[in-house]
C-alpha cells in the first residue's frame, strides 16, 4: 500500500496584503475601531443600566462647548511638549513646532504603530474625545459641562495670547 502525503491546509489569504508598498497597521486599526466601537456600546449599556436617556435634541451651547473643548484637548493630548510623555513609547520626536508644541512620528510595528499614529493626530483624537464628552454629556452632564467649560475657557485664553502677540508685533 502506498503512503498517501499528508494534505495541506490551505491559508485564508491576507485581507490586507496589497494594500500599500509601505508598511500599514491596518489590523491594530482594526483593534482600535473595535476598541472605539466597543466603548460606545459600554456607554449605551451603562446609560440603560442607569435609566439615563440622551436628549432629544442636543443644547446647542453644549455642541459649542464641547466643541471647542475636543479641539483643546486633541490638541493637548496629540501636540503638546507637555503630554509627550504619554506619546513617548508610541512616538519618536522629530522638532519643536508652534508654542509648547512638538511634531512627532510614530514608530514601531502593528498595534504600537497604530496607536502612535492616533497619537499624534489631533483630528483623529477628536473623534474618541468628541464621543468621551457626549457620552458624558448622558451619564454625568454636570462633572462633564465643569470639565468642557474649563477646556473652553483654555482655548478662548490660548485665542487671546495670540492675538495679544499679533497686536504686540505690529505695534
Amino acid at each position: 500500500m502506498e503512503a498517501q502525503a499528508p494534505e495541506r491546509v490551505q491559508q485564508a489569504p491576507d485581507p490586507f496584503s496589497g494594500y500599500s508598498e509601505e508598511e500599514q497597521p491596518l489590523a491594530g486599526r482594526v483593534t482600535l475601531v473595535g476598541a472605539f466601537a466597543g466603548s460606545l456600546v459600554a456607554a449605551a449599556v451603562a446609560a440603560r443600566i442607569t435609566g439615563r436617556e440622551p436628549p432629544e435634541r442636543p443644547h446647542p451651547g453644549d455642541i459649542v462647548m464641547v466643541g471647542v473643548a475636543t479641539h483643546k484637548l486633541s490638541r493637548l493630548l496629540a501636540k503638546s511638549k507637555a503630554t509627550s510623555f504619554l506619546r513617548a513609547p508610541f512616538t519618536e520626536f522629530e522638532e519643536p513646532c508652534g508654542t509648547g508644541e512638538v511634531d512627532e512620528r510614530p514608530r514601531g510595528h502593528g498595534m504600537r504603530r497604530a496607536v502612535g499614529e492616533l497619537l499624534i493626530c489631533p483630528y483623529c483624537l477628536s473623534q474618541w474625545i468628541a464621543a468621551g464628552f457626549t457620552a458624558g454629556l448622558v451619564l454625568a452632564p454636570r462633572a462633564t459641562r465643569l470639565v468642557a467649560a474649563s477646556y473652553t475657557a483654555q482655548t478662548v485664553g490660548d485665542f487671546l495670547h495670540v492675538a495679544f502677540r499679533a497686536c504686540d508685533d505690529r505695534a
